[in-house]
C-alpha cells in the first residue's frame, strides 16, 4: 500500500509531471484517506484532516520530506468523530470542521485539545450528511454541502448562514432541487470579489462512474430551486467523478481533483474572476 504523502506539482505540470515537493513519512502524521486540504495564503500554511486520528493538522507552506506539522488539534474536548472536509477563515483566523449534522469552528492557532469556540447545531440548521463548508469572509458567510445518500435520505442542497452563526440557527438561504441537479456536494470553494460559490457535484458514492457530474457554480444570493449559472461537465470536460476544488484566480482557472481519473485537471475559467 503506498504511504499517505502530499504532493506539489507546477502550475502548468503536464502528464506524468514530477511533484516539485513531497511530504511523507511518519513524522508528518498524515493517514491514508485525505479528503480535504486547504491552503492559507495570508499566512502560508496548510491544514489537512487525519480522520484516522481524529485529528486537524496545519503545516508550513513549504513543507516538504518528512516534517511535522505545525500544530495538531486533537482530544476529547475537540469534539470531533472522524473530520473529514475543513474550511479555513485566514481573515478571521478560523478553521471549521463539519461533521455529519454539525459545523465546529475553532481558532486557527489552536493546538492540542482545544474545544470549538462555536457549534452549529440542531433542528433548525437542516445540517445532515454534511460534506464540504467554505467560508466567504467578505460577505460575512459560511456555505456547507449536504450530500444526498441514496433512497430515502434528504436531497442534497446548499445551506448558506451567516459566518458567525452558533447553535440552532436557521440558514439564511438554501439552494435545493431538480433545477439545481444538486445530489452530493463534496468540496466546496467561494470567490468572494465576485460572490460565487463553486462546487464539485460527483454524483451519488456507491456509483464509480455516474452520468451526472459536473462543477456548478451559484451566486451567493442564490435561493431555491435554482440552476448552476455555469458548469463544467459532459464529455468533453474529461470529468469522471469530481471531488476535490481549488481557484487560480491570477491566472483565471479552477483546478479540479478527479478521483476516478486519479488525476488534477486544470480548466480556464475567466467568466467567474
Amino acid at each position: 500500500m503506498a504511504h499517505p504523502q502530499i504532493a506539489s506539482f507546477p502550475r502548468l505540470g503536464k502528464e506524468n509531471t514530477q511533484p516539485t515537493r513531497l511530504l511523507a513519512g511518519q513524522k508528518t502524521l498524515l493517514a491514508r484517506t485525505m479528503h480535504d486540504i486547504a491552503y492559507d495564503a495570508i499566512h502560508d500554511e496548510f491544514v489537512v484532516t487525519n480522520p484516522f486520528a481524529q485529528a486537524v493538522l496545519t503545516f508550513r507552506g513549504g513543507a516538504d520530506g518528512e516534517e511535522p506539522p505545525l500544530r495538531v488539534i486533537q482530544g476529547p474536548s475537540t469534539m470531533m468523530d472522524g473530520p473529514d472536509r475543513l474550511g479555513i477563515d485566514p481573515v478571521n483566523n478560523e478553521i471549521y470542521i463539519p461533521e455529519n449534522d454539525r459545523v465546529m469552528v475553532y481558532p486557527r492557532e489552536a493546538n492540542g485539545d482545544t474545544a470549538p469556540i462555536r457549534v452549529l447545531r440542531g433542528p433548525d440548521t437542516m445540517l445532515r450528511n454534511t460534506g464540504g463548508v467554505t467560508i466567504d469572509p467578505v460577505h460575512d458567510l459560511l456555505i456547507v454541502g449536504i450530500q444526498h445518500r441514496g433512497g430515502t435520505s434528504p436531497p442534497g442542497a446548499l445551506l448558506i448562514f451567516d459566518r458567525t452563526a452558533n447553535g440552532n440557527v436557521k440558514p439564511k438561504a438554501v439552494i435545493s432541487g431538480p433545477k439545481t441537479r444538486i445530489i452530493r456536494i463534496n468540496q466546496l470553494r467561494v470567490y468572494p470579489p465576485k460572490g460565487w460559490i463553486i462546487a464539485a457535484q460527483p454524483g451519488l458514492s456507491a456509483e464509480q462512474e455516474p452520468e451526472d457530474v459536473f462543477i456548478g457554480v451559484w451566486s451567493i444570493n442564490d435561493s431555491g430551486d435554482v440552476p448552476p449559472r455555469w458548469t463544467i461537465g459532459g464529455p468533453n470536460s474529461t470529468l469522471k467523478k469530481p471531488r476535490g476544488i481549488a481557484l487560480n484566480p491570477k491566472n483565471k482557472e479552477i483546478i479540479v481533483a478527479d478521483m476516478r481519473l486519479n488525476s488534477v485537471l486544470t480548466y480556464y475559467f475567466p467568466e467567474i474572476f
